[in-house]
């Protein structure tokens, strides 16, 4: 039987949520992590307005909210009663109501403005971009890593998401059948042909892709990285989600990223979105996907961290790859 406490709880949740901008901070906050000023964009509603809304559905446990230096973001709960409530909710907004229709519009537009300023970014940078990765350690270090991990795995196909120039695929294309690196910078990708090109790895090339939709079978790769491209994403666990989605059964997935930090101009100078995560964040994602965490591997440097976080993803891959080496398995 239901105890009283749980009914409170579940009818503070409804109390809570019994309110039309609510409801609309709900779905809006299902669909990532956003700042107030974004939320505030997107419901056309003063500051003070939308912070009242946001402390009412939070002290409910539907949504969660995170400061980051001087950010806070705002989510849906993922955890808890209020997290089974609210997606709950979410199940019953009706998708084609006008309002919910404008939201979606209007948060889509904010996305892409974000996006459209971060490939700017990036398209000017494009030429040194590989030294602007190298923030916490040398980026030799961390190659060296990779590369004894992937020496050992050897899978047969890799997927590099956020290729940027191809510094990766050059890195572990000797330890893979074939491997795909995505970008949205066209002069990323340029830069990523002329250097796979020079390197004579005619197994690996590279495709402009968005990292939220890509373009991609479920299942397709043996293995995905990630390097030093989670910070910039305005919603780091849909990326991973799709990360997920076409990482084959026993496949490796691999997160190169910063270390939790207090490095606030990071944002204004070179557009991270996150000042890097917390192990417990990240291995919180990988169990919620349905992957199998490894122990991390921590690169200290001057003043930044760089983590390696890795995954499995449940099953088995009885075929073995060209090196003859077997594939990893859970």
């Amino acid at each position: 039987m239901t105890s009283r406490t749980d009914l409170e709880r579940l009818l503070d949740g409804l109390q809570a949520a019994a309110e039309p901008t609510r409801l609309r901070l709900l779905a809006i906050c299902a669909e990532g992590e956003w700042t107030v000023s974004e939320l505030v964009e997107v419901l056309g509603q003063s500051q003070p307005r939308v912070s009242r809304h946001l402390r009412v559905l939070s002290e409910a446990g539907l949504l969660e909210r995170f400061r980051e230096g001087s950010w806070v973001f705002y989510r849906r709960a993922a955890r808890g009663p209020g997290a089974d409530l609210a997606r709950a909710l979410a199940t019953l907004l009706p998708a084609e109501d006008p309002v919910l229709a404008l939201d979606r519009a209007r948060l889509a537009a904010v996305r892409e403005a974000r996006r459209a300023r971060i490939e700017r970014w990036f398209d000017g940078r494009a030429a040194e971009w590989d030294g602007e990765r190298d923030l916490a350690v040398e980026g030799a270090r961390v190659e060296s890593v990779l590369c004894r991990l992937f020496a050992e795995v050897r899978p047969t196909s890799l997927l590099d998401i956020g290729t940027g120039t191809g510094r990766m695929l050059e890195v572990l294309g000797p330890f893979v059948g074939e491997a795909l690196g995505i970008d949205v910078s066209h002069r990323m990708l340029a830069l990523a042909r002329a250097n796979l090109d020079r390197a004579g790895l005619r197994h690996c090339s590279v495709r402009h892709a968005d990292m939220y939709r890509l373009p991609l079978a479920d299942s397709s790769f043996a293995a995905v990285t990630l390097h030093q491209v989670l910070h910039f994403a305005d919603d780091p666990r849909r990326v991973l989600a799709e990360a997920r989605r076409v990482l084959e059964p026993g496949g490796l997935l691999v997160v190169v990223d910063l270390a939790a930090h207090g490095r606030e101009e990071l944002r204004s100078e070179r557009r991270h979105r996150r000042l890097g995560f917390t192990d417990d964040e990240i291995s919180t994602w990988f169990a919620e996907l349905g992957l199998l965490a490894r122990p991390p591997f921590r690169l200290p440097g001057a003043e930044l961290t760089s983590v390696i976080w890795s995954a499995l993803a449940p099953g088995r891959l009885p075929t073995r790859n060209r090196a003859g080496a077997p594939r990893i398995a859970a």
